[in-house]
Parts: structure tokens; sequence; C-alpha cells
């Protein structure tokens, strides 16, 4: 069980050089090679693509077909974010300062031998940790709630592995955060409360890439809604405003710059969350690339000075 930690560490920086490769070898392929079909540059682009970037929606061979479904099922990423890391938001916050433990399975799982010992800010760890997860599960309520009652989402399909992937995600996110808390909470002892820097720097650089992710969400479903808020179309257009004039996916960068702001909230030296944070930067500009060169195959006036993903890069 000691070896935990070090085996997630591990495990995030293998999947964020998976989608690095995946990355390079996307930009690599001639145009030829990126159209729908079978064999396995077809199950390669279906893993890599889902809703306005998986060419020909559902033209796909029979067996690709047979493994998508709907995008909108994004929401359940958020459900399953919201109550796992609302339960173990739970059970921290009663070991943090009702005087309760975490249970014996979380201890076992996330035992880290020596930490606690060699910690000489482990009231800090603490809090930092409490503070990530609150974060986090703040991040998966509004994307519930976006998905619920801002996002307008059309018939575009994802591949199955890719919604198992996401259902996993957050599951694995939460549970790295819970790695950072040394494994004897309390014991009995008042928690010591001390406000970093750091903390207040992480918590303001989260709420600025929060407000601004949510506008360019409500700028992508208001493209196909009406003044009244009634949807008229499911089809794709050109977004302006916020930072989509600089980039095609600013609601993507908006979820690098949340992560970068949790590895702030946790003392920068953490490396585990920053090997989170490699993943999610590769994760996020494979998807950044592709809505990009879908923006400019489909429509000709589409602003040549906008960058992917990240602004004037």
């Amino acid at each position: 069980a000691g070896a935990m930690p070090a085996v997630l560490a591990a495990a995030w920086a293998l999947l964020a050089a998976a989608f690095l490769a995946a990355l390079l070898v996307l930009r690599r392929q001639e145009a030829p090679a990126r159209r729908p079909g079978g064999g396995i540059s077809g199950l390669f682009q279906d893993l890599l693509r889902y809703g306005k970037t998986k060419s020909g929606g559902g033209q796909g061979p029979a067996w690709l077909r047979r493994l998508q479904v709907p995008k909108r099922w994004f929401t359940h990423f958020y459900v399953v974010s919201v109550l796992w890391n609302g339960f173990l938001l739970i059970w921290l916050f009663r070991a943090e300062f009702l005087g309760g433990s975490l249970p014996s399975w979380i201890q076992h799982v996330h035992h880290a031998p020596g930490r606690d010992s060699q910690s000489e800010d482990t009231g800090n760890e603490h809090f930092s940790a409490l503070l990530v997860l609150l974060l986090l599960w703040l991040h998966s309520c509004r994307r519930l709630a976006e998905c619920l009652w801002t996002s307008v989402f059309s018939n575009g399909v994802i591949h199955i592995v890719q919604y198992c992937f996401g259902l996993g995600y957050y599951i694995a996110v939460g549970s790295t955060v819970l790695c950072q808390v040394p494994t004897d909470v309390r014991n009995g002892k008042e928690l010591s409360v001390q406000i970093c820097w750091y903390h207040i720097v992480g918590v303001t650089m989260y709420i600025w890439a929060s407000l601004h992710q949510h506008r360019c969400l409500v700028i992508l479903a208001n493209l196909r809604k009406s003044k009244s808020g009634k949807v008229i179309s499911l089809s794709h257009s050109i977004p302006f405003g916020d930072w989509f004039e600089t980039v095609s996916c600013p609601h993507y960068f908006a979820e690098l710059l949340i992560y970068v702001s949790m590895a702030i909230t946790l003392g920068f030296h953490n490396v585990m969350w920053w090997c989170v944070v490699m993943c999610v930067l590769f994760n996020q500009a494979l998807a950044a690339v592709l809505s990009h060169e879908f923006y400019q195959k489909n429509f000709s006036s589409y602003p040549k000075h906008r960058k992917a993903f990240i602004p004037f890069v």
C-alpha cells in the first residue's frame, strides 16, 4: 500500500505520455489518412475524435458505430464526480474538523510510510488537500449544472472507450488528491488551519479560469439558441467573444488553468499533481487541435489569427 502514491504518479505520467504520443502521431499524419475508415487507422481516429470532429458522424464502419454512445452522456462524468468526490470531501472534512477518522480502506490504500513523521507542515498539507478536493467538487458541480441547463448537445457521439475513461477519470483524480493527506489525520488533535499565500493565489486563479470557462460555454450554447433562450439549431457556427477572440477552444484552455490553480493551491511542489496537470494539458491540446482543424476546414472565413488551444502559441 505504501507504493500507491508512486504508482499513481507513474500512471498519470504514462497517461500524459500517451496523449502526447497520440497528438504527435495525429500531427504527422497526412490529410487522406485522417478520413474515417477501417483497420488500425480507423480505430485510432475513432478513439481520438468525438462530437463534431468525428467526420461523417455515424457513417463509419458498422463495427465502429456499435462502439459509439451519445456525446451528451458527458453529463454522466460529472454525476459520478459530484457523488464520488463529494463522498471523499465529507469524509476528509469529518476527519479534519469533527474528530472523525478516514475509513480503514482509505487509510490502507492511501497510506504513504514516512510522510507523517517527515512532514513538518502536516496540518497545512491536510488543509491544502481539503481545499483542492473542495475546488474539484465545486468544479464538477458547475460542469454538471452547465451540462444540464446551459450546453446544447448535438447528435454527436463518442467512443465507448472515451466514455469509460471519463467515468474513471474523476474517481482517479479525487483519489489522487486524497493521497496528499497523511493518514494520521486528527488523532484527536485540533487542526491548525493556516492560510498561505499560495492558497490565495490558487483559489483566485481557479475562480478567474472558472468564470471564463463558463462564459465561453454560454457563448457556445447561445449559438444554438434564440434571444428568448429556445434551441433553434444544432449546427455549428463560429463563436466570438471573450477568449474565443484568441483561441478556438478557450474552454479547454480554462480547464488546464483550473488544474494549474489546484497545483498552486497544493503549494507548487506536488509532483504527483503536476503529472495530472500534464495529462490534462496533452488531453485538452489533442481535443483542441481537432476542433481547430474542424473550424478551419468548414468555415472559409474563420479568423486566421486564432490559435488552437493556448493564446499566441
